[in-house]
């Protein structure tokens, strides 16, 4: 737990008592069984079952905690680990599923290396399934979890319901991530209070989306984008709760609803400039992150922006050449905007998308106000000359932006040179 972000557990967690119970709403739980035990220990010595299946467990775990899924705990045979616990994501049923394939390859391989031996070994029966869960927290330096409801329950059933070698998952589970996996229909279950429920086995990862396509157990690099897409919702979710906590009172536009504003911008000028996923994901981490600097200063917020990313985004696996382009981004986005790439152009004008809206006036009294608190603005009057002046030389930089703002920031410059008295200094 300790290499858990603090922002990112839940709200009591860090001073915890000694026992405390916990609410997931969508938690994925893996239950694994390992079979032949008692076979294979009646033909060996007990010390030697068991230090091979410490091998076996210890393996798991390490793949546990690769795809940062929580063990719950062993018993004798049976496995059991959960993903979105303690903390909640939106990819834990992709992660527990890849780390089934995971264990079940690597046992997959110890078999056969036995096989030739002339020796027996284990067989698998693995079961998934996603839902809410209750989970008891234990201890504070060294804590554990037990989970309880009917998902743990399920994923029990589903195990018991698998065939030896196969991952079998819920409906529940299937759905979610089958846009990415091959999967089987292994038909039906009778579950207690909901009917019959649909199980499928688990095959592989789609061919598309594997690194390894004869196998499918590993992703490729297109399958990484499309896991970090789908993973930004609980980026995004931390990153606006920090901002929603830490930023001054005085920001009357540099809020978080203006972060929202420029995120859903960026992924709209993005497709509309015909950019592929990994540009829009880039895009849409800039835009989470370019103000974010607000929290430490309010001058060179865009530097202080880029080391809050480098300090978040290799939590969230972003790889070094991501991470580095991200933060080019964001700098793009002090003024004056001079973008060199198109990404970079891309967030200049989802930043000052503002523009060309029809509220441009409100928006901007906000901007003038925050100026003001701070001492960095005379008058009203002499913010709308200002504004006058930027808004004469900005030009939006994409088609994009230009087909959807343009002529209304030709509006907005009457409307603002209307409110200007330029007698008054």
């Amino acid at each position: 737990i300790a290499k858990i972000p603090e922002d990112a557990l839940p709200k009591g967690l860090k001073s915890a008592p000694k026992s405390k119970t916990l609410r997931f709403k969508m938690a994925t739980v893996l239950y694994l069984d390992i079979q032949g035990f008692k076979k294979i220990s009646e033909s060996m010595k007990s010390s030697q079952v068991i230090d091979e299946l410490d091998q076996i467990i210890f393996h798991f775990n390490e793949i546990v905690e690769k795809f940062k899924i929580q063990k719950i705990k062993t018993i004798g045979d049976a496995y059991m680990c959960a993903g979105g616990v303690p903390v909640k994501n939106i990819t834990n049923p992709i992660d527990v599923v890849l780390a089934a394939l995971e264990m079940e390859d690597y046992l997959g391989q110890l078999k056969d290396e036995y096989e030739e031996q002339g020796r027996e070994f284990w067989d698998l029966r693995l079961g998934i399934h996603t839902g809410a869960v209750t989970a008891t927290m234990q201890g504070r330096k060294k804590v554990s979890y037990d989970l309880k409801g009917d998902t743990v329950n399920i994923a029990t059933r589903m195990a018991a319901a698998s065939e030896l070698g196969m991952i079998n998952m819920s409906i529940m589970t299937y759905e979610m991530v089958k846009p990415y996996f091959d999967c089987e229909y292994h038909g039906k279950i009778p579950v207690k209070y909901q009917g019959d429920m649909e199980m499928y086995f688990l095959k592989r990862i789609k061919k598309k989306y594997s690194e390894d396509r004869k196998i499918g157990t590993k992703p490729n690099e297109i399958f990484r984008v499309k896991y970090l897409i789908r993973q930004f919702t609980d980026l995004q979710e931390m990153i606006l709760d920090k901002l929603e906590r830490e930023l001054p009172e005085y920001l009357y536009y540099h809020n978080y609803k203006h972060t929202i504003d420029v995120v859903n911008q960026a992924e709209l000028i993005g497709y509309g400039e015909g950019v592929d996923d990994e540009a829009i994901l880039l895009l849409m981490t800039a835009a989470l992150f370019h103000d974010a600097g607000h929290t430490i200063g309010y001058d060179n917020h865009e530097y202080f922006g880029t080391q809050i990313a480098r300090e978040w985004l290799p939590k969230f696996k972003y790889t070094q050449k991501q991470i580095d382009e991200i933060c080019e981004i964001i700098m793009a986005t002090k003024l004056p905007p001079d973008p060199k790439t198109l990404l970079q152009t891309i967030i200049c004008d989802s930043d000052l998308d503002y523009l060309g809206r029809s509220d441009f006036i409100p928006v901007s009294n906000t901007l003038y106000e925050e100026l003001k608190a701070q001492n960095k603005m005379a008058s009203l009057n002499a913010w709308n000359k200002i504004q006058v002046k930027f808004l004469s030389v900005h030009h939006f930089f994409t088609k994009t932006a230009n087909s959807l703002r343009e002529v209304n920031k030709q509006a907005q410059i009457e409307r603002i040179k209307a409110l200007v008295n330029w007698d008054e200094d």
